[in-house]
This record gives C-alpha cells, sequence and structure tokens, in this order.
C-alpha cells in the first residue's frame, strides 16, 4: 500500500490547538458520517472513523489499505475517474454522489464532499480528507419520483395536478392531446377548462371535499374535449396530497377515458333489448293457439248477439228498444273484452326502452293470470294469485316484469301437462319479505319438476326440454332479473313440482 508522505520536522503545536484536536478526533470517532483519509493516487484508506461499521459493515482494520475505488460500482467508478483529472482540490470541497459495495456485497448510495491537503511549502498533494454520508433513502425517493413522473407521463389515463384554489399545475401528454389543452405560466388554467359544468359541480360539491376529508373519492364524470369539440365520459378518481404537518398541498385527478366502454355497453344494451323483444314475439307465437281461441270467444258472441237482433227487428221492425238494449250492451261489453286481448298483446310485444317505476305486483299477476287463462284451460291447469295484500311496490319496468313472469308461468303450465295428474295440477305464484327493502316472488308448479340435476344448467343459453322450444326464455328472465339488481333461481319443491324465485328491490 502506497502510504502519504509528510515532512519529518518538529512541529509545536500550542497547548489550545492540541485540544481542539483532541476534539475534532473524538467527534469524528462518534459520528454517524463516515469520515476517511485517502492516497491521492489510488485513494487507499489511511484512516476510517468507526461509522465505517455501520455504513458498510467493514471493520476499521479490514479497510485500512483497501482501494475506494475497488468498491465503487463499476458503473460510477469509470465516471468518477473520467472527471477526476478536472476536479481542482485547492479551490475548496468537492461533493459527489455514487455507489458503493458494502461487506455484503450490495451496494449503498454514498454522498461525499472531500478536501484535499496539502503540504504547505511545496503544494504538493498529501492525501484527501472524506466525509460520507448514506444517502440511499434519498436517492430511492428521487428515483422512484423519477419513475413515477415518467409513468404519468405516458400514461393513457388523463392526470391533472390542481391547486386547492382550481388552478391546474401540470397535466400528463394524455390529458394534453386528448383535451386539446397546454399549460401556460403566463395564463394558468382552472379547474372548470377540463370538465363539462355538470361535473365542475360534482366536484365542487363532492368530489374535492370528500378526497379532503378521506383522502381520495371515486366515480364518474364527464370532461370537455377543446381538441374534439365534445364530451368525454371517464372514471374519474381524486386524491388529496398532504404535506408532513398535514396540510392540504394539491389534488391529482386521474380520469379514465370510458367512451369505448359506454359505446360498448350501450351496443350491448340495444342487442339485449332486440333480444328480448324477439323473446316476447317468440311467446306470443307460442300462445298464438290459445290467444287466437281466447279472441274468437267474443268475437263469436258479438256475431250471436248481432244475428239476433236482426232476427228480432225481421219479425218486428218497431220492437221497442228496451228489448234491443240489452244485447247491444253485451256487444259493447264483449267487443271491449277481445280489444283488451289484442291491446294486451300489443302493449307486450311492442318496441320500448326500459322504464323503471313503481310498481304493485298483485294487480299485475291477476292481468297475466287472466291474459294466460285459455292457455291453462287447454292444458288443464288452474292459476291462482296468492301474493299477500300487504305486499308493497316493487322498482322495475313493468314490460319486462311481465315477460319474465309470464315465461315462468308458461313453463309451469307445460311442466303440469308433462305429468299425470288425479285431480287439476295448480300453478300459483306466492312473495314475501327478505329484507326490510327486498321482496321475493315466487312461481311454484305442481308438474315433473326440474330435468336437471344442476339447475344452473336451465339458465344456459339455448338449453331446452322442448322439442320446439329456443332455449333463450330462462337465459333472457335471469339477465333482465340481473338488470333490476335481482337474482333468478330454481330447485325441486319437496311436494312435488319445482319453485322459480327471484328478488326484487322495493326502493
Amino acid at each position: 500500500m502506497k502510504q502519504s508522505r509528510h515532512p519529518k520536522r518538529p512541529v509545536m503545536i500550542p497547548a489550545d490547538e492540541a485540544e481542539r484536536n483532541r476534539l475534532l478526533a473524538e467527534m469524528a470517532e462518534q459520528s454517524t458520517d463516515m469520515i476517511s483519509r485517502h492516497t491521492p493516487e489510488e485513494w487507499r484508506f489511511i484512516y476510517v472513523s468507526p461509522a465505517v461499521t455501520h455504513l458498510l459493515g467493514y471493520s476499521v482494520e479490514e479497510i485500512i489499505g483497501v482501494s475506494a475505488y475497488e468498491l465503487y460500482h463499476p458503473d460510477d467508478v469509470e465516471d468518477f475517474k473520467r472527471r477526476s483529472p478536472s476536479v481542482s482540490y485547492d479551490q475548496g470541497l468537492y461533493t459527489h454522489t455514487y455507489r458503493f459495495r458494502c461487506k455484503d456485497g450490495h451496494y449503498t448510495w454514498l454522498e461525499s464532499t472531500s478536501r484535499s491537503i496539502r503540504d504547505p511549502d511545496t503544494d504538493e498533494l498529501l492525501e484527501i480528507l472524506v466525509v460520507s454520508r448514506d444517502v440511499s433513502q434519498r436517492i430511492n425517493a428521487e428515483q422512484a419520483s423519477r419513475r413515477l413522473a415518467r409513468v404519468l407521463e405516458y400514461s393513457s389515463d388523463l392526470v391533472a395536478f390542481v391547486t386547492p384554489d382550481h388552478r391546474v399545475t401540470q397535466l400528463n401528454e394524455a390529458a394534453r392531446e386528448t383535451l386539446g389543452l397546454e399549460l401556460s405560466a403566463h395564463q394558468p388554467l382552472s379547474l372548470t377548462c377540463l370538465f363539462t359544468p355538470e361535473s365542475y359541480t360534482l366536484l365542487q360539491q363532492q368530489a374535492l371535499p370528500v378526497a379532503n376529508e378521506e383522502g381520495r373519492w371515486r366515480g364518474e364524470a364527464e370532461m370537455y374535449s377543446h381538441a374534439q369539440q365534445c364530451t368525454i365520459p371517464v372514471m374519474l378518481e381524486v386524491l388529496a396530497h398532504r404535506s408532513l404537518d398535514d396540510r392540504l398541498e394539491y389534488f391529482s385527478t386521474v380520469a379514465r377515458d370510458m367512451t369505448e366502454v359506454k359505446a360498448a355497453e350501450a351496443k350491448k344494451r340495444q342487442y339485449q333489448f332486440e333480444i328480448d323483444h324477439a323473446a316476447r314475439l317468440i311467446t306470443m307465437g307460442e300462445m298464438a293457439t290459445g290467444l287466437a281461441h281466447e279472441i274468437n270467444q267474443p268475437l263469436t258472441a258479438v256475431v250471436n248477439y248481432v244475428r239476433g237482433i236482426q232476427r228480432r227487428m225481421e219479425k218486428d221492425c218497431n220492437a221497442p228498444m228496451a228489448q234491443i238494449a240489452e244485447p247491444l250492451e253485451r256487444i259493447g261489453s264483449t267487443a271491449l273484452r277481445a280489444g283488451e286481448i289484442v291491446h294486451r298483446m300489443m302493449d307486450f310485444t311492442r318496441k320500448a326502452e326500459p322504464c323503471r317505476e313503481m310498481l304493485a305486483l298483485s294487480p299485475l299477476v291477476d292481468e297475466l293470470i287472466r291474459f294466460c287463462a285459455s292457455n291453462a284451460d287447454r292444458h288443464h291447469v288452474r292459476l291462482s294469485n296468492r301474493l299477500p295484500a300487504d305486499l308493497p311496490p316493487v322498482w322495475g319496468d313493468r314490460i319486462q316484469l311481465e315477460q319474465i313472469l309470464l315465461n315462468l308461468i308458461l313453463n309451469g303450465i307445460e311442466a303440469c301437462d308433462q305429468k299425470d295428474h288425479q285431480g287439476v295440477p295448480e300453478v300459483w305464484l306466492e312473495a314475501s319479505m327478505k329484507k326490510p327493502d327486498q321482496v321475493i316472488i315466487s312461481v311454484l308448479d305442481q308438474g315433473a319438476g326440474l330435468p336437471v340435476e344442476d339447475s344452473e344448467q336451465l339458465f344456459g343459453a339455448f338449453f331446452t326440454t322442448k322439442a320446439d322450444g329456443l332455449g333463450m326464455g330462462l337465459a333472457i328472465s335471469r339477465t333482465l332479473i340481473e338488470s333490476h339488481g335481482g337474482q333468478l333461481r330454481a330447485a325441486n319443491r319437496a311436494e312435488g313440482g319445482a319453485v322459480f324465485s327471484f328478488n326484487l328491490s322495493t326502493r
């Protein structure tokens, strides 16, 4: 190891200076920073304070004589060597940051401040005095911040940083391009430039206060693109960032463009709407025979009443009005009955966007039972409504609920027709309260029971046990129930037959 050269001449050190040197040496020994002395050529350790064990894991004896170049990270040692010729130590201090290898092999970040020690007579560089401290935490935090900044800048999400008084201080590239905005020091942006008036009101009244109170807020909003002159639906997350003393420093808004998602959802809803309508038409087709008979009965009655009046008028053209008033009244009521059946068919099969409202279930069930009466008569099945009188209204779409119940009632009628009965089999509807805000509606039958062991198979698309069935009725019914926030389930009854149940909200 190459030792530094010192002039060998007697030096008289004043007592006060000796005491100062003793105090400095004691401070060096006690300091948490690593104090070291190095040879100028190879930076070999001449002296190192005990802090080396805490910082690097070496004992003092292990590191004395070792060149600092051997412990530098390979990427840093070459960089330091390239710069070292340009460093002039006689002009003061030199500070640099680098990676140093610890005894266990891992590298830690050190920040060192170096000072040269020269011969006062010859100006010869004798050694280098270095004070080093661990800055790993700071460097790692800085690197994490830079990585995070790069992620935010290149993220497809629209990111903005906003002051508590709603001034936009930073936009990432996605936000700048999508919204058609640029930040300027002379013309700062307001948060109102990013959002539609309705969404800005939402931010003022809800999102920012909640984020300030709870740390974050998440919900849907609409931003405005000045580039495309259109609104952009987004899933928005607002985060509140605070200082160490818990003072609100700024908000960040992270918005995910939901345009394609919303378009896909709209397309799916339209597709489901068309499927639902087709299913209702199919149901009407399956009921065609019964409905034709149902309509034919009042029409036949009307014809008979008219012929009776004609015969009476032929016998006595001056017959008093009182004699034909009753037949005319029956004609009117019978024609209205036929009209109601046709009207019900038109309502059920018409195309209409879903419209949710509070609905009384019992009257709706009564209408469906009357509508299915002829179909039940043909299969020798009795229909009944056993819903409790005090059942609260439910929240739903009338047409969709009619479609669900009609499908379940018709399935129950057909199930009863597949089993031999001594008496008249029955299909009936029950309801009960599951929770204060949930109603369970059940359609029960005395049929042959479920045709499969796993009831979930029944709800699969195109699954059917009918020779001419499409297998879409139960699948569509489950989808409609789920769109109402409920679930449709099926099970065999212990007494025989099956039960289909679903829940609806009362608010």
